[in-house]
C-alpha cells in the first residue's frame, strides 16, 4: 500500500524537497499475550522546510512510528516490511555504524519528557558539547563554545554562567529548549518532535513551537510533529498525515483537510473539539473505542465506529489513494463523509 504519487503539478518541485520518504513501514510489537502489529503499512513524505503532522488517539501508532525511525524499537519491537529514504539511504536496511553516524547529523527527534532525556549527572553543557565531540572532533573548549552558543540560540538567558548547571536547576520550557538545542546542533535535515508541549502551560507552549518553526526555516529541516493535539496542528502544521489503529487514514495539507474531511474518522475528530457548542448542549464525540490490536478487523480498521459503515468496509480494506491535489484518503466512501 504505497503512499499516492504526487499530483502533476506539483511533483517535480515537491519531490525534489522530500527529505524522508516512508513507505509500507510496517512495525511488530512483542508482548506478553503475543505479536501485535502497532504500525500497518504506514506511508508518507516530509519535505524540507515544512512540518508533517501525525495526528491521531493515544495508542494509534504515532510514536512508534517515530520510534521506528530513529531506531529506537529495540527489544520491544521489530520492522518487518517497507523503506525509510533519508537522502540516498534506506534507514533500515542501514548498518548500525551508518545510523550512528546519520543520527543527529541528518536525522534527530526531541522527547516530550524533557527531565527523563537529559542525563541528571551531567551539566547541560556537557551533554551540548557530545554532538560535536563525537561527530566533528572538536577539543573540550571549541565544544564548550558550541555549546553557548546553541544554549543563547535557543534563547537559554546567561549562558555563560547557566552552561555547568544540571538538568534539575532550570524549568520545564527551559529545559525543552535544550533538547531542541541538542537535536539541532548538527542541522539535521528531519527533525521529529514526539509530542513537544506535553505538561508545558499554553505560553510556553507557544513559545516552544514558534522556536522550532524559526529553526525550522533557518536549517530549511522537515519538521515532523507527533501530537493528538489538532489546535496545534491547525495552528503549526503544513500538512497532515491522520492515524488510527496503526493506518494512515489520511493526508493533505491542514487547510484542506480540516475544512472538508475525506475520512469519517478525521471528520469525527474536527466534529469533537466544542468550537461552537453552546452551555447545556451536548458535546460530540466518536462513539466506541479503537480496535484492539490483537483483533484489528480484515477489512476497514474504522468500520466498529463508522456511520457511513457497509458490507464492503467488513470485507476490504481501503487503500490510501489519491481524492485531490496532494491528498488521499482510504475510505470506500469519501464522497459521501461530508454528508455523514
Amino acid at each position: 500500500m504505497s503512499a499516492p504519487a504526487l499530483a502533476d503539478s506539483d511533483s517535480d518541485t515537491a519531490g525534489d524537497r522530500i527529505a524522508l520518504d516512508v513507505t509500507d513501514l510496517t512495525v511488530d510489537l512483542r508482548t506478553p499475550t503475543g505479536v501485535v502489529r502497532a504500525v500497518d503499512h504506514v506511508s508518507f513524505a516530509a519535505r524540507r522546510g515544512e512540518t508533517l503532522a501525525l495526528l491521531g488517539e493515544s495508542g494509534c501508532g504515532k510514536s512508534m512510528t517515530a520510534q521506528a525511525l530513529v531506531g529506537l524499537l529495540d527489544p520491544i519491537a521489530d520492522i518487518t516490511d517497507g523503506s525509510v529514504v533519508l537522502g540516498d539511504t534506506d534507514l533500515i536496511t542501514a548498518s548500525k555504524r551508518k545510523r550512528r553516524q546519520i543520527a543527529g547529523t541528518e536525522l534527530a527527534i526531541v522527547f516530550q519528557d524533557a527531565l527523563t532525556a537529559l542525563n541528571p549527572v551531567y551539566t547541560v553543557g556537557t551533554q551540548l558539547a557530545e554532538p560535536f565531540r563525537i561527530h566533528r572532533k572538536m577539543s573540550s573548549r571549541d565544544a564548550r563554545r558550541e555549546a553557548i552558543r546553541l544554549m543563547e540560540h535557543v534563547g537559554i538567558p546567561e549562558p555563560e554562567s547557566r552552561v555547568d548547571s544540571y538538568p534539575h536547576q532550570f524549568s520545564g520550557g527551559m529545559r525543552q529548549r535544550l533538547l531542541i538545542a541538542m537535536a539541532v546542533a548538527l542541522s539535521p535535515k528531519v527533525l521529529l518532535a514526539d509530542e513537544p508541549t506535553t505538561a508545558l502551560d499554553v505560553t510556553v507552549q507557544a513559545q516552544i513551537m514558534s522556536l522550532l518553526n524559526d529553526l525550522r526555516t533557518e536549517f530549511d529541516m522537515a519538521v515532523i510533529l507527533i501530537t493528538h493535539d489538532l489546535a496545534l496542528v491547525a495552528e503549526q502544521a503544513d500538512r497532515v498525515a491522520i492515524m488510527y489503529a496503526g493506518n494512515v487514514v489520511e493526508t493533505g495539507r491542514v487547510a484542506d483537510v480540516f475544512a472538508n474531511p475525506k475520512h469519517p474518522y478525521t471528520k469525527g475528530l474536527l466534529e469533537s473539539v466544542p468550537v461552537n457548542v453552546k452551555r447545556g448542549e451536548d458535546l460530540k464525540s466518536i462513539g466506541g473505542t479503537p480496535p484492539d490490536l490483537h483483533s484489528v478487523p480484515s477489512g476497514c480498521v474504522y468500520q466498529a465506529r463508522c456511520p457511513l459503515a457497509q458490507d464492503i468496509c467488513v470485507s476490504t480494506r481501503p487503500a490510501l489513494l489519491s481524492v485531490d491535489t496532494d491528498r488521499a484518503a482510504a475510505c470506500h466512501f469519501t464522497e459521501e463523509v461530508g454528508n455523514a
